[in-house]
């Protein structure tokens, strides 16, 4: 199935965030819509309706296969140039954050059609992102002038949560050429988003398809063994202390016999010295159908946060390279103060690997409660410095962002003729 991929002017009434059907001619074209007017509390009341078409349990949905929910979309850049504005950067080049919004968009809309009702006129699931698994950026580049192609499909399903398989390609020389592969993680709620549904079982049809689920089952287990490792929850290994130990000793001053007096090592930076932040208030023109801060806007803040962050200490424009394990802990309320920190724990060579903690506090209450926590790779175009933990609690982001450089699939050297940016 193959779906047209738009973008709506923004207009000065409340949105609907999301990927909206509209028919054309033969075509379905899918649009982000950013100037639809929306009547939440009369839509909530309407999703009140559906839960009657919600499953008692899982053996009472059909199952499903991957083509069922295999889709393409189309951002047509190259043909259309009055949507690259959005997605341009003044150095010509394209806005991953808005990438990373549209990832999103897309995740939900192959998740509905994967438990699609016929005999509903409108879904009586919820599906909201929990997780961002792994965003691996592949070869070539990202020009705002060639169209760029998204496909997807589930690949593995729990009771009430499903994986997600998209990929991304560009058009180069008269054919898509790979750019990003992604893995996400979508779980479905019931129609008013108070508790988890059942989701439509998955079943495999060729060697390829199984292997496909095999992997699905695989990284639910080692997000399950990682989370279990966290250094929230179990002290450094052996190895990750004799590290630590290491960079502590190479930062005593030699000429003192004291602990307390601490020198950095030639072309290294203090942790504490890496950081960035920023303030954004969450309007409701950023608002999902429940009345709550789109996912892909989340995102796009804190990579566009990460990526100056990881400019600022590189001395030089970095592209991303991977995104990793961003857990969505909390969901983030219209008229909140979104609070986003941006830190470097870990460099090595021309990478960057940088930490983006997201909290937020409401206009009433002060009390901050953190939502998400982003980890981005970036390369730089020259060898960055070293980056120095002076505290405990630093080291432990040193181990944690060593820890996710190491889980990238493996390092890469990207050549570009666009570089990926916010």
């Amino acid at each position: 199935m193959f779906y047209r991929l738009c973008t709506l002017s923004k207009g000065l009434l409340a949105p609907s965030r999301g990927l909206t059907q509209e028919p054309q001619n033969l075509e379905n074209v899918f649009h982000i819509s950013e100037g639809k007017h929306v009547d939440h509390v009369k839509a909530m009341e309407e999703r009140k309706l559906l839960h009657s078409f919600l499953a008692k349990s899982q053996k009472g949905l059909p199952p499903r296969t991957m083509k069922d929910s295999y889709i393409e979309v189309l951002l047509p850049l190259g043909s259309q140039p009055e949507l690259r504005e959005k997605y341009l950067t003044v150095q010509n080049t394209v806005r991953f954050g808005r990438i990373l919004e549209d990832l999103d968009s897309l995740g939900v809309l192959i998740c509905y059609m994967h438990n699609k009702i016929h005999s509903a006129k409108m879904s009586p699931l919820s599906i909201v992102t929990a997780l961002v698994d792994k965003i691996d950026m592949c070869k070539k580049s990202l020009s705002p002038e060639q169209d760029i192609k998204f496909s997807g499909h589930v690949s593995w399903v729990g009771k009430t949560s499903m994986e997600v398989k998209m990929h991304m390609f560009q058009l180069h020389d008269n054919e898509f050429s790979p750019v990003l592969d992604a893995t996400f993680v979508m779980v479905a709620r019931d129609s008013e988003n108070k508790g988890p549904a059942f989701v439509n079982p998955l079943t495999v049809e060729s060697p390829e398809e199984e292997e496909l689920f095999q992997q699905g089952e695989l990284n639910k287990g080692r997000r399950v063994a990682f989370s279990s490792t966290s250094l929230l929850k179990m002290a450094p290994t052996a190895e990750e202390r004799t590290t630590i130990h290491e960079m502590f000793l190479s930062t005593l001053d030699p000429k003192t016999i004291s602990f307390r007096s601490r020198v950095l090592p030639p072309n290294a930076v203090w942790m504490e010295n890496s950081k960035l932040k920023s303030l954004d208030i969450c309007h409701p023109q950023e608002r999902n159908i429940f009345n709550r801060i789109f996912g892909g806007f989340l995102m796009r803040k804190a990579y566009e946060l990460g990526w100056a962050t990881a400019c600022n200490f590189g001395g030089s424009r970095p592209f991303i390279v991977a995104v990793d394990d961003i857990m969505f802990q909390k969901p983030v309320e219209v008229g909140s103060l979104l609070f986003l920190s941006a830190q470097v724990c870990f460099t090595q060579g021309n990478y960057i690997q940088v930490r983006v903690h997201s909290e937020v506090a409401s206009l009433q209450d002060k009390e901050h409660m953190t939502t998400n926590v982003f980890h981005f790779t970036f390369m730089s175009e020259k060898e960055v410095p070293l980056v120095f933990p002076r505290t405990y609690g630093e080291s432990m982001l040193y181990l944690d962002g060593q820890r996710h450089f190491k889980s990238m699939s493996a390092p890469v050297t990207l050549k570009r003729d666009y570089v990926v940016e916010p």
